[in-house]
């Protein structure tokens, strides 16, 4: 039998949702606990699927597990054959056939916190019958959302021009990395050296995201290491409610902070901004016209940008 067939006989829906779930997560462990797995079982599972398609999918190691580019390839694929599976289970729900306007929007967990507010707040007075469904997620997952056609609309990075195939970018800001603390914080009143910093609890993205990855650059360049210990999450809520209450330090994209900067509910520590920025932009299909509601939303996303 050919390969081709092989596979299509062979794939099941658990090695696509195991797989999709390990590249949201990052690591093993934590995509085992978010299906109620083993780790062992997950392994496994994920070992089958990489022999059926013939290939690496992740490399594994010390970062976690990272897409290898095949294996952000086949995620597009595989997120689109998952979404199409949710859509005809929906429909068949969906008795009274009510098709109301819908945008579906996906963000960085940061971007989200710093753009998406005060933007769905005015967008609401304006389109109050529109639904909007938001969703956070890491790059990787935004652009196969985008590309299968579950997401109308991203607010991420750009990525490798391969991954970027079908995709238009539009630069909204650049993102520099910020340490904050919750105003009257300890370290406020010393002179602050990153050495000093890392004495106190650290809130800081996973393993191989951009901002963890800007974290280590800034913290190398000064001889230092992320401390063990650390909370890693990529919850924006959650990492700001644990700086603003408690004396955690905060890596942070500097625009999932901007509006408690300026109201002084969270304060930049004084230590030198690492590189020029990372570029957060819009990205949307090629191919695929926007609805009326995502229009007026994605003008409403560019009308909140400084000039």
């Amino acid at each position: 039998m050919e390969k081709k067939g092989l596979f299509s006989q062979r794939i099941r829906l658990r090695h696509l949702h195991t797989f999709v779930a390990v590249a949201q997560q990052g690591t093993l462990g934590r995509a085992a606990e978010t299906l109620n797995l083993s780790q062992p079982a997950l392994s496994k599972t994920l070992n089958e699927l990489e022999q059926l398609t013939g290939t690496r999918l992740f490399e594994r190691g010390r970062l976690g597990a990272q897409l290898t580019l095949v294996g952000e390839q086949f995620l597009t694929h595989a997120v689109k054959v998952l979404d199409a599976l949710n859509t005809a289970g929906q429909s068949l729900t969906n008795k009274d056939g009510a098709n109301s306007d819908v945008v579906r929007i996906g963000a960085l967990p940061t971007a989200a916190l710093g753009i998406l507010p005060a933007v769905i707040g005015q967008f609401h007075k304006q389109q109050k019958d529109i639904t909007i469904q938001v969703a956070t997620m890491n790059n990787t997952m935004l652009l196969a959302g985008l590309k299968s056609g579950e997401l109308d609309l991203g607010i991420g990075r750009m990525s490798d021009p391969e991954l970027m195939g079908g995709l238009n970018y539009e630069l909204l800001f650049l993102e520099s990395l910020k340490l904050v603390v919750r105003p009257h914080h300890p370290l406020l009143q010393e002179n602050v050296t990153l050495s000093r910093v890392l004495e106190w609890p650290v809130v800081v993205s996973p393993k191989g995201t951009t901002p963890r990855q800007n974290a280590e650059a800034m913290l190398q360049s000064q001889g230092c290491k992320i401390p063990s210990g650390c909370i890693e999450t990529l919850s924006a809520s959650l990492s700001r409610q644990l700086t603003v209450e408690y004396d955690y330090v905060w890596f942070v994209p500097s625009g999932a902070v901007k509006d408690d900067l300026r109201h002084g509910t969270l304060t930049a520590l004084p230590v030198p901004t690492y590189g020029v920025g990372e570029p957060i932009g819009i990205l949307t299909r090629v191919d695929t016209p926007l609805s009326s509601g995502a229009q007026t939303l994605l003008s409403a996303i560019r009308k909140s940008m400084p000039v």
